[in-house]
């Protein structure tokens, strides 16, 4: 019997302001990726113990920017406060951001991001762009599965009218 996928691909607005302390790593994209990304992931996974105010230990979030000749990927928790940042790591604050929003999983974030960029444009929706904002993937580890829950924020602007 073959496993059904956790993939919803149901779009939505949503708004949220995000304190988070993590690890982040810059490279070459799009030829580093995803490899860089999954490696940050691992990395920051062995030290997230060491942030001692997080609201979930088991949801990894990874803001990131990115061009077309490099990206910078984080690896991150959401946090309570920013007053305890471990060494090596950093805080970020994200101020409340409108954002678009679908849930998929790591086996079919290329289809969620096809699938949320053509519902944006469909219902009159643009990316904002790295204006005190970044796009966001939110990972939900479960213990022993392969496949996990991922949502992908895309911050955008007011409908256009």
């Amino acid at each position: 019997m073959q496993q059904k996928t956790k993939a919803i691909f149901d779009c939505e607005v949503m708004e949220k302001e995000f304190k988070m302390v993590g690890q982040s790593i810059t490279a070459n994209f799009p030829d580093a990726f995803p490899k860089v990304a999954m490696d940050i992931h691992d990395e920051f996974e062995k030290r997230t113990n060491e942030i001692k105010n997080a609201v979930d230990p088991n949801v990894i979030y990874a803001p990131y920017m990115c061009n077309e000749i490099v990206a910078t990927y984080f690896g991150c928790l959401e946090v309570h406060d920013l007053e305890s940042i471990p060494e090596g790591m950093l805080g970020l604050h994200i101020p409340a951001t409108k954002y678009a929003k679908i849930t998929c999983t790591n086996r079919t974030i290329e289809e969620g991001y096809t699938k949320l960029f053509e519902w944006m444009r469909n219902n009159g929706f643009k990316q904002k762009w790295f204006d005190r904002s970044f796009p966001m993937e939110i990972f939900y580890a479960e213990e022993g599965g392969d496949e996990e829950q991922v949502e992908l924020l895309v911050p955008i602007l007011d409908q256009a009218k």
